[in-house]
């Protein structure tokens, strides 16, 4: 998995929970309504002008049938959280009030699998799959969150199943006394790459991460808690994470892990495991620990919008760009001075329909 660039604003031509958001139609008259008086990150001009829920264009005082004062304000990118579990809290159709454009589940019963959640986009992993007994089905997941494989065989028809269902990302977890063995893992995750599927492990300890990387596996799903050796961290250098630290707790071992696997290079994804952990909208602790980890206000933002956009496929998500989705938040000072104001959105747009904080 190649590194991602970063967060891309193209100028150009180119926590709590909430209730259920009151989403209504487009401000303005019909036709192009034109946000005026407002930043990109990092303090450029620009002007936001939109129709068809896209954006048109990004030049200051261009044309617009409408136009709404936005002075001072900072555009983001609308925020995609890339671990999730929506059928374990079914908070999904909240979440774009809050920030959140789309999102990533990583575990959910089958029936999940394509479920309207709303304006959010969602990309369903569907089960885990595992092994017998293996986890989570002896836990949290014990209803239907993962399909027990006893051979390669049965987790390569698991994978096909999951693929047919309308999974796009497949989830193998590497952890606890019954877990996959090496051959049934790395056969689920070459079923999952021939269909075009990106693999995902839930992979806690050094041991674990190194069997994840050796099967071929693309991204973690979590920062892992125990202390990765100089080995897993080159194993993963040239992959992905997600971060997840505030669900663990945000201890030391792993922040550490989360800083020398980005040096190293790995490609860092924002994501909260919301379900297990509890904060319905953009999580300005998650932010705030993955400042402690080493990124910048900048990269910060590019694991929440571009990065993710890129590794999952949300087409028109991730950027300020004209022909992009018109999914932004307004913020009331620049996220790239302080990342954690992001959680704190003053307005947010989804698809060019102006949704309630």
């Amino acid at each position: 998995m190649k590194t991602l660039p970063l967060l891309i604003l193209a100028l150009s031509a180119c926590a709590r929970p909430v209730e259920t958001p009151d989403i209504g139609a487009p401000v303005g008259s019909p036709g192009s309504v034109a946000l005026r008086g407002g930043f990109a990150p990092g303090g450029e001009r620009v002007d936001v002008v939109l129709a068809d829920g896209r954006i048109t264009s990004l030049t200051v005082d261009a044309p617009a049938d409408t136009s709404l004062d936005v002075t001072g304000r900072t555009f983001a990118p609308g925020f995609i959280d890339s671990h999730v579990h929506l059928a374990f809290w079914t908070v999904g159709e909240s979440l774009p009030a809050t920030g959140l454009a789309a999102a990533v589940d990583l575990a959910a019963p089958e029936g999940w699998i394509g479920r309207d959640q709303g304006a959010l986009r969602v990309v369903w992993a569907g089960p885990m799959v595992t092994a017998v007994s293996g986890y989570p089905t002896q836990s949290w997941g014990s209803g239907g969150y993962g399909i027990e494989c006893e051979d390669a065989d049965a987790a390569r028809e698991a994978v096909r199943a999951l693929h047919a269902a309308g999974a796009r990302v497949i989830k193998v977890p590497v952890t606890g006394e019954n877990a996959l063995d090496d051959s049934t893992l790395r056969a689920a995750v070459e079923e999952a790459h021939g269909l075009g599927l990106l693999t995902v492990s839930h992979a806690m300890g050094d041991d674990e991460a190194l069997r994840a990387a050796d099967a071929g596996v693309d991204l973690l799903a979590h920062t892992p808690t125990a202390t990765l050796s100089d080995d897993a961290i080159a194993a993963w250098a040239s992959r992905g994470v997600i971060s997840t630290l505030r669900a663990f707790g945000g201890g030391e071992r792993a922040v550490d892990n989360l800083k020398r696997l980005h040096e190293a290079g790995a490609t860092v994804l924002y994501g909260t495991d919301m379900g297990n952990s509890r904060t319905a909208a953009i999580d300005g602790s998650e932010l705030a620990l993955l400042a402690s980890a080493g990124l910048s206000p900048a990269e910060i933002l590019a694991s929440a919008t571009s990065v993710p956009a890129a590794t999952w496929g949300f087409e028109g998500l991730g950027g300020l760009s004209v022909g992009g989705a018109a999914s932004f938040l307004l913020l009331d000072s620049d996220p790239l001075e302080d990342i954690t104001r992001a959680a704190s959105p003053a307005e947010v747009w989804i698809d060019g329909v102006r949704v309630t904080p």
